[in-house]
């Protein structure tokens, strides 16, 4: 469930781009009554209207996530705000500018912010951000906490070198699935990996 939430902009984002590509006049119409105002020149053409719709539903979305966890008055992780300063930066550029290159940058940005985040913490607060987070789960030693530390900046790194090659060398649309179905992907297959590798430090109960 948790997961589904945490992709809600993403689907949002997926599925909105999706319907404008197959209705761009439509797409167009709801850009200029809704965001001509955001939008440098006031309008744009129909070719852009479908990536500026999709954006702006993202911003909303990530929005509406943490309003809602704040009603609930539930912890907004910090991540979740990372993401909505990196949303609404990028996403309020390609808007302005109508310019589709800044919200293709918005996952790499994130990607390698959390890839930062994760070696700073190890370097120079000495503190292992997955063992934080999975230590209630399972028990390691310090050097494979180290490596597994390791391995997940990593891979949060090339997702962001991956993302800007899809995002630079195919057309908008490709990378549009990709961002959904391609990174989701990547993910389940690198926590599977994981898992592998983890079990063998799982110990049987019987």
């Amino acid at each position: 469930m948790k997961f589904l939430f945490d992709m809600f902009p993403v689907i949002l984002f997926f599925g909105v781009f999706k319907w404008g590509e197959g209705h761009t006049a439509a797409a167009q119409s709801m850009v200029g009554e809704y965001l001509s105002g955001l939008v440098s020149g006031g309008s744009v053409g129909p070719e852009q209207a479908p990536i500026l719709l999709a954006t702006a539903v993202a911003i909303v979305a990530t929005i509406a996530q943490i309003g809602y966890l704040l009603v609930r008055r539930k912890k907004v992780d910090a991540m979740l705000w990372v993401s909505l300063a990196i949303i609404v930066v990028f996403g309020g550029a390609t808007i302005y500018f109508h310019n589709e290159a800044f919200i293709k940058w918005k996952p790499t940005v994130l990607y390698w912010v959390f890839a930062v985040v994760l070696i700073g913490a190890q370097l120079l607060m000495n503190k292992n951000l997955i063992r934080l987070m999975m230590k209630g789960q399972i028990d390691l030693p310090d050097p494979v906490w180290t490596r597994l530390n390791l391995a997940w900046a990593a891979f949060f790194a090339a997702m962001g070198v991956i993302n800007l090659y899809i995002a630079f060398n195919f057309p908008t649309s490709t990378w549009v699935n990709f961002k959904l179905f391609g990174f989701m992907g990547l993910m389940i297959a690198f926590v599977v990996a994981q898992t592998m590798f983890l079990s063998k430090y799982v110990k049987d109960p019987g």
